[in-house]
């Protein structure tokens, strides 16, 4: 006898479809668009729905919990401006390669193009801005269309991806049928990479003398950290990372070479500059890496591993692409290597340049540096905490003073650089790690652009540390203002605006407590670690007008690095 199908209503075939995605938290905020949705969630238990304080913070929180779990984050908005207030957070996760699913509430479907309260075109409007989106016109396409949804969002280069839900379809009825398999026509991931071109890259990295592994976020979302470390350990090869890269290589190993590019650590500039065969993993040779890619590595025989076809030679033109998921491919390699090459003079002439040039702030003048807090940081957590940073100096200082040991425990914006990101992701970063020490690392600047998320941290007692790192200035802006800019400081001092930020903190509901004195950073450090009843808010108030060495300028070569010595040379 055949099996009868449930019948269900639009809004019970979502959450069915959830259950079968194995969904566990959605970030989101009800409206008139989606209130057949909130009605059915009202009965459901197998998920838990995180009530944000704006749509833009559901994004993050989103982000935060896909980058710290590997999971996919869910957001649920409604429609227009619901909809159009997660497009900051979308564009964020699309260029950070972040698998997030947005279902968006829409007007009727009768009343679509035709101006109706609260409709926007928001499939059009991220059109540019997710791997893909649906407008769900058909009830009977429902499942259908989320279980794409998913599969595209956490298969080849991770993404997010946009469902439109019109009011009407929510309510509508249909037969309930889960598609066990997805078949995309066009879209057809590679995961292994072509044997002859990993047999060459083997022979370069065999005859090569001063190799080097410039390693990226693609290394970390693959799950490759294991096949890269013993890729490196067993051939004693240098790792330098991008940002999004920290932590897929520790940062206290001694091969490890920290993070090179823009900010990055001298001596990872200079092995790029001067090594012979370059092997790129999971990394899209991005701007702030390259600085004028007609100088990047221009000795080197470039060879570059991605699963996105269409990131090989898109900035940098290779000497041999790998296309195939990083994880596969490493091993891959790994396993033709029989490497018994003698690197002990490249050694030397990296080890030179660490001495030549180490990373050194002033500390002896009695005054709150960020260097120093993230310093004692990095030393009370060993590593063993998920630091999520918001966006400028104090960013940078944490992916040169942070010793990152894990991966997935350095959430940042990296494309985008958006200001504001660090507060709410961390709220999401917490739901997917509960076990760990969560950290958030905000300027004065950043904090203030999504700070009314304390009010969702405080709400579930969240045991996030939320630091401050307060120069009441832009930083990054002000840097970029004296070097380069006539030091007009043209609109980033904050000193005469911003607020109290311990009576802020204390009325959204959390601990809080400030310092400007070096000698009490340790103490505060280990009260706010020692409180875990709910959120925590320290403020540390540092100098005002510090700035983050080295730096390349853009669009420079690498090799031009400006760097300032505690004697105030450049």
């Amino acid at each position: 006898m055949k099996k009868t199908k449930q019948v269900l209503t639009g809004a019970e075939i979502f959450f069915e479809c959830l259950r079968l995605e194995n969904v566990e938290y959605i970030f989101g905020y009800p409206g008139g668009a989606v209130l057949k949705i909130y009605e059915k969630l009202y009965d459901v238990d197998f998920l838990k729905h995180i009530l944000v304080r704006h749509e833009q913070g559901a994004m993050h929180m989103a982000e935060g919990y896909a980058k710290a779990s590997g999971k996919v984050g869910v957001v649920l908005v409604t429609s227009g401006p619901g909809a159009t207030n997660t497009v900051t957070g979308i564009t964020d996760a699309y260029l950070d390669s972040v698998p997030v699913v947005i279902f968006t509430g829409q007007v009727s479907s009768h009343l679509i193009g035709k101006d109706a309260f609260q409709e926007a075109d928001i499939v059009g409007i991220t059109r540019p801005i997710t791997k893909h989106n649906f407008l769900v016109r058909d009830i009977h396409e429902l499942a259908s269309t989320i279980r794409k949804a998913f599969y595209l969002a956490s298969t080849g280069k991770p993404g997010p991806v946009l469902v439109d839900l019109p009011k009407d379809i929510m309510a509508q009825e249909c037969e309930f049928e889960y598609p066990e398999m997805v078949e995309l026509r066009g879209y057809k991931p590679v995961y292994y990479g072509h044997a002859s071109q990993i047999k060459k890259a083997a022979e370069k990295l065999r005859s090569a003398k001063r190799p080097l592994l410039y390693v990226g976020g693609g290394v970390i979302m693959s799950g490759g950290t294991r096949e890269l470390q013993l890729l490196a350990k067993e051939n004693n090869f240098p790792v330098t990372m991008t940002l999004q890269g920290l932590g897929a290589f520790p940062g206290t190993d001694e091969q490890s070479l920290g993070m090179l590019g823009m900010h990055g650590t001298y001596w990872a500039n200079k092995a790029i500059s001067n090594c012979d065969v370059l092997v790129a993993l999971g990394a899209r040779f991005d701007d702030r890496v390259t600085g004028n890619v007609n100088t990047f590595a221009q000795n080197a025989f470039k060879i570059h591993i991605d699963i996105d076809p269409a990131a090989i030679d898109k900035n940098v033109t290779v000497d041999l692409p790998i296309v195939g998921d990083v994880k596969h491919v490493i091993a891959e390699l790994a396993a033709e290597l029989n490497n018994t090459t003698d690197y002990s003079e490249w050694w030397s002439e990296i080890n030179s340049w660490r001495d030549e040039c180490p990373l050194d702030y002033e500390d002896n003048d009695g005054r709150l540096r960020v260097e120093y807090v993230i310093e004692k940081l990095s030393n009370i957590t060993k590593g063993e905490a998920v630091v999520v940073t918001d966006v400028g100096q104090h960013q940078m200082w944490t992916a040169q003073y942070y010793k990152f040991v894990h991966p997935r425990s350095n959430l940042t914006s990296g494309g985008l650089g958006t200001m504001g990101f660090s507060v709410p992701a961390a709220i999401g970063a917490y739901f997917a790690s509960p076990g760990k020490p969560v950290i958030s690392l905000s300027g004065d600047g950043g904090f203030q652009m999504n700070m009314q998320e304390l009010i969702t941290a405080a709400a579930h007692k969240l045991p996030i540390k939320f630091f401050i790192l307060n120069n009441s200035f832009l930083g990054m802006v002000r840097q970029w203002q004296e070097l380069f800019h006539a030091e007009k400081f043209s609109f980033t001092d904050l000193s005469a605006s911003n607020p109290d930020f311990v009576k802020l903190a204390e009325a959204l509901g959390c601990k809080a407590w400030s310092t400007d004195n070096p000698r009490e950073v340790e103490d505060c450090l280990d009260k706010a670690f020692a409180y875990n009843d709910g959120p925590v808010v320290v403020e540390f108030k540092v100098v005002r007008e510090e700035m983050v060495f080295p730096m390349v300028p853009a669009g420079a070569s690498v090799e031009n690095m400006m760097v300032k010595r505690l004697n105030n040379q450049q």
